[in-house]
């Protein structure tokens, strides 16, 4: 168990949707010997990849979750996590990465650098994770890995250099060039298990040698040693691999790979790629954040006699309660240990440490720095961090993007109504971008999340996973309302009733400006008494949560306060926050209120023949068209639509392509709504809230 740190790889699989991360997955641990028979995402067989466990996942040929997993390769142990391709599971991927020391990019040699590539991409630059590249479905036709790599150059600005060349590509391709050893690669046997070393053929040694210069020159700027050995011609194999590893790990070379996992080719070279140029766990800088010393920065040690620091990055909900996937930055997490929750202060005992396998465990009894398992039985939240008794550090927590789109569900019946509360209780500690409340004005539960998929997927596990049978409104997008122009306000607040009254006036004005919520108090001479001016605080944000167009948050306000008075007797706490209330909604109706909607960032990929039928569609969706790409004879549309607007779209999308276009979006930005939807949308409001009324006053 216990293994050499400097021998252990923390790895990601991440990549577009339908790139082929999955297989690949099943193809590294079927060759790790983890596995012993492969199976297909959409295989004849019904069995579906070792990693899409979930009935769901196999059915859709999707990844929902991102499965964990480990394996052995030529002494070296590999911890992966296969993560989703669909944006709306973003916050999967984002979890991944955040506990990965490195990764790999898959991308279709035909498809090549796709919209999510470039979401992929850039939450890889955010955690600084190095990665190394796989373009895969080689055999496609269509398949074109140079300019693949001319694209990660161009669309990804990163300075990506081949380590294989092709041998015949689409329906002939056989095998690779390797250009550190400069030998020929073919995949042997039923499952291409064999590797079979030969000469380059001559027809492509040419290409071959040119194409290593160019690895030589790129590698060189990373390692002197290799820029003389280079001048004197005596280029080693040691030396090549070396620099290209400082490049990696400075995340200013991006080393591309060759293959076609379905097709069992160029698999191995990968994994002995991993083990070559990704970082040790010793060889990432991770920073904790001392809670007792005003968050001072600590430099974490992968060193496993110091005290544990580790992090809980994901949790689910397994037959014995909730598994807790964690990941030790420093010290060791044994069996009996007592550990302490940083976020909330309290002490558990750790009952089972266990290493996961998809969604089969092995008990184990401690993991080390660098390490990545499981524990059971703990109460805690996604992004937790765990330390030993004697200090109290904090992990930075992820990134955790707003939900856009909500849903309103009622359950069928009672039976229903419990197992529903049962299943949202579960996936909105397991997944911080799913949100769920009760709306007290309708008494409808509202589920909210990042797309349409991700509610629907949802709700399909809450049927099956929960026997909760739910019926399912209309969606709701995520209005957002502002103010366009400066408004003065100055509000009195007074009530008298038997005993002491309530007194408060609150003036100064609200303008526009960029951030959420901007709070200033410019009060002079104690016109209002300093320990009232929180109060007025607390109302204003109050105010912003239901803005008084359609209901939804308010957002962009800066609201200054300059005046006031206050009473011996009747001022207090209540009274001015009640008159901030009121000074906010006599201010706002001054201030030019307009609705803002969610943009999506639309990226749709279809035969060059529909292109014109597509780009019509988007207009007459409001869509703005940002670009067109052609690639051979796929057509590549960026638009920016409404979120209101794209409502059933794959559905649409399928009929007007015959079903061969997809799409991908994600949000972009809020927009301000043009005037006719603003007072349509106003009017259906208006109609709604009195029809509530009436439907009050007959109860």
């Amino acid at each position: 168990m216990h293994i050499d740190p400097a021998k252990r790889r923390n790895i990601g699989i991440s990549a577009h949707i339908d790139a082929g991360k999955t297989t690949l997955t099943e193809r590294i641990l079927f060759y790790t010997q983890r596995i012993h028979a492969i199976h297909d995402v959409k295989g004849k067989d019904g069995v579906g990849a070792t990693m899409d466990f979930m009935e769901l996942e196999k059915e859709r040929g999707i990844t929902i979750t991102s499965a964990a997993t480990y394996c052995r390769w030529k002494g070296y142990e590999i911890n992966i996590i296969d993560t989703p391709g669909h944006v709306d599971f973003t916050i999967e991927v984002e979890r991944a990465l955040r506990v990965l020391d490195g990764a790999i990019l898959v991308l279709c040699s035909v498809g090549g650098v796709q919209s999510q590539s470039i979401t992929v991409d850039q939450q890889m630059s955010r955690y600084k994770v190095p990665y190394v590249a796989f373009i895969n479905k080689c055999d496609r036709s269509g398949a074109d890995p140079y300019r693949v790599i001319d694209q990660i150059k161009t669309k990804l600005r990163h300075n990506a250099v081949a380590m294989q060349i092709p041998i015949g590509l689409e329906a002939d391709f056989q095998g690779v060039v390797d250009l550190i050893s400069m030998k020929a690669l073919y995949f042997d046997g039923p499952h291409g298990e064999k590797v079979r070393t030969e000469e380059i053929p001559e027809r492509l040694r040419r290409e071959a040698e040119d194409r290593r210069e160019i690895l030589i020159d790129a590698a060189s700027m990373f390692s002197d040693e290799l820029m003389e050995a280079a001048l004197e011609d005596r280029v080693t194999k040691d030396l090549l691999i070396e620099a290209v590893r400082n490049g990696t790990l400075a995340r200013q070379l991006i080393p591309v790979f060759l293959g076609s996992a379905y097709k069992n080719k160029g698999v191995q070279p990968l994994l002995d790629a991993v083990t070559y140029f990704l970082p040790q766990p010793m060889e990432v800088e991770n920073i904790a954040l001392d809670i007792e010393n005003d968050e001072a920065e600590v430099r974490l040690e992968p060193d496993p006699s110091k005290p544990l620091v580790a992090l809980a990055f994901k949790l689910e909900e397994g037959r014995y309660g909730q598994i807790t996937y964690i990941r030790v930055y420093q010290g060791t997490l044994a069996k009996g240990d007592v550990i302490l929750n940083s976020r909330t202060g309290r002490k558990a005992k750790v009952s089972r440490v266990i290493r996961m396998h998809a969604n089969q465990m092995e008990e184990i009894d401690s993991i080390p720095a660098g390490g990545i398992g499981a524990i059971f039985g703990i109460d805690c939240v996604s992004g937790d961090t765990f330390t030993s008794p004697d200090i109290r550090y904090s992990m930075t927590s992820m990134h955790i993007p707003e939900p856009v789109i909500s849903l309103a569900i009622v359950p069928k019946d009672n039976k229903a109504q419990v197992n529903m509360s049962k299943a949202l209780s579960r996936f909105t500690r397991e997944d911080p971008t799913f949100r769920a409340y009760v709306d007290h004005e309708t008494g409808d539960t509202i589920i909210s999340g990042m797309g349409e998929l991700h509610l629907e997927v949802y709700i399909e596990r809450m049927r099956r996973e929960y026997g909760a049978d739910v019926d399912t409104g209309m969606p709701q997008v995520a209005y957002r309302e502002t103010i366009t122009q400066q408004a003065r306000f100055n509000y009195t607040h007074k009530k008298q009733t038997g005993g002491a009254g309530q007194y408060g006036r609150v003036a100064g004005y609200m303008e526009p400006c960029n951030e959420d919520f901007v709070f200033e108090n410019r009060i002079v001479g104690g016109a209002i008494p300093t320990e009232f001016i929180s109060s007025c605080e607390k109302g204003f944000r109050d105010s912003l949560k239901e803005g008084k167009l359609l209901g939804f948050p308010v957002t962009g306000i800066k609201i200054v306060i300059d005046d006031g008075q206050s009473h011996p007797v009747d001022s207090s706490d209540v009274a001015f926050q009640a008159a901030a209330r009121g000074a906010f909604n006599e201010g706002y109706k001054k201030a030019h209120p307009v609705i803002l909607e969610p943009i999506m960032k639309v990226s749709l990929e279809t035969p060059f023949e529909f292109q014109g039928v597509v780009m019509g569609s988007l207009n007459q969706r409001r869509g703005i068209i940002m670009g067109t790409q052609d690639e051979g004879n796929i057509s590549i549309i960026e638009a920016e639509v409404p979120l209101a607007e794209m409502f059933g779209y794959a559905t649409v999308l399928r009929s007007l392509t015959q079903g061969k276009a997809q799409f991908t979006m994600e949000l972009s930005k809020y927009r301000q709504v043009p005037k006719g939807v603003a007072e349509r949308l106003i009017k259906e409001h208006t109609e709604k809230k009195a029809s509530k009324r009436s439907s009050m006053k007959g109860h």
